[in-house]
């Protein structure tokens, strides 16, 4: 992959389902603003890690990067193709390309299908190998995702995994294939802690050996630091701050990073930062706040704030902040 993946003013609006008698009394169409309007750049052999609380738009954003959904505005280049505008004959062809991991590994799955049939179904799909050739690719792929022997969970039910098993299942059917660029929504969320090192080490492996880029889906910090190039802060369908690894864990500038990392566990009893709470709950993305959507939550807002949104502006080459205030909260 040449180009990496450009996302531009990327747009996704729900529309609000509403009774019959709601629909009566009010005729305005509601809409839930998943994502609203957000840019950003994933450079080739990259992984971007996009971190946010649930319901911030992160899982939306990556269905739309690779076109699992349909947006309502902006593009996605993808090694310089605009994926929305390929037909659906181009993108069938177009999908080898690019993978995605889903967070929950039981839906994503066919409980009809076993696991050797689960992970060679993109292959039958895209025409590759002989049936002997296939299930060859299947064992390998399942060694290289920790589950051997390959043969023992072959002809296994995705009902008789563990929660973790069937995630790595996912993981061996995104990467069969061979894919450029793969959308890892939370991967290791339902793995033993003992082998999330491995599934992360796995993923680095792809991306130095294969040349992979990938999306890195999380709510989890502490993950992204260990495997993440660069670092995008979502809150309620907009990015807030994006910045590589050190400058971004060094440097945060938008109060909700610097309140996301003051609630990190630091493994040293002498180390006692303070801890950011922000204020009440995530509003509703419905009805968004007016200018900075963080504004309700922030111990430093002001009259300013709820007036007017603030745009990514870079405080380096590669630092940028959507804040009126930015580093006026810092960990220290």
């Amino acid at each position: 992959m040449k180009a990496g993946i450009q996302v531009e003013n990327l747009k996704k609006y729900f529309p609000v389902q509403k009774s019959f008698l709601e629909a009566l009394i009010s005729r305005k169409t509601e809409y839930v603003k998943a994502v609203d309007g957000i840019t950003f750049k994933i450079n080739p052999k990259e992984i971007f890690g996009l971190v946010g609380e649930s319901g911030s738009g992160k899982t939306t954003t990556g269905k739309l990067v690779i076109r699992l959904l349909e947006p309502t505005d902006g593009k996605v280049m993808f090694d310089g193709i605009n994926i929305f505008e390929l037909d659906q004959e181009e993108l069938r062809k177009f999908r080898k390309r690019m993978q995605i991991i889903f967070q929950d590994a039981t839906a994503s799955l066919n409980p009809r299908m076993t696991v050797g049939e689960a992970v060679k179904h993109p292959l039958e799909i895209h025409e590759i190998g002989d049936e002997k050739e296939r299930k060859e690719m299947v064992f390998e792929a399942l060694e290289k995702v920790g589950l051997s022997p390959p043969e023992a969970f072959y002809n296994k039910y995705p009902h008789q995994l563990s929660g973790g098993q069937r995630q790595r299942v996912c993981f061996a059917r995104a990467i069969i294939l061979n894919p450029e660029f793969i959308v890892a929504d939370e991967p290791i969320a339902m793995i033993d802690v003992s082998l999330r090192a491995q599934i992360m080490d796995l993923m680095l492996k792809l991306r130095n050996e294969r040349n992979v880029t990938f999306l890195y889906i999380t709510h989890d910090l502490a993950t992204a630091k260990y495997i993440c190039d660069k670092i995008a802060i979502m809150y309620l369908g907009k990015i807030v701050e994006i910045g590589e690894r050190e400058e971004f864990y060094n440097d945060p500038q938008h109060p909700y990073t610097v309140a996301l990392l003051s609630s990190v566990p630091i493994p040293d009893p002498k180390y006692r930062p303070k801890k950011i709470l922000p204020k009440g709950e995530i509003p509703s993305p419905i009805n968004p706040p007016s200018g900075c959507r963080f504004h309700p939550r922030c111990p430093i807002a002001t009259k300013k704030c709820s007036q007017e949104e603030p745009t990514l502006k870079p405080i380096s080459k590669t630092h940028y902040v959507a804040c009126h205030y930015p580093g006026k909260i810092t960990l220290s």
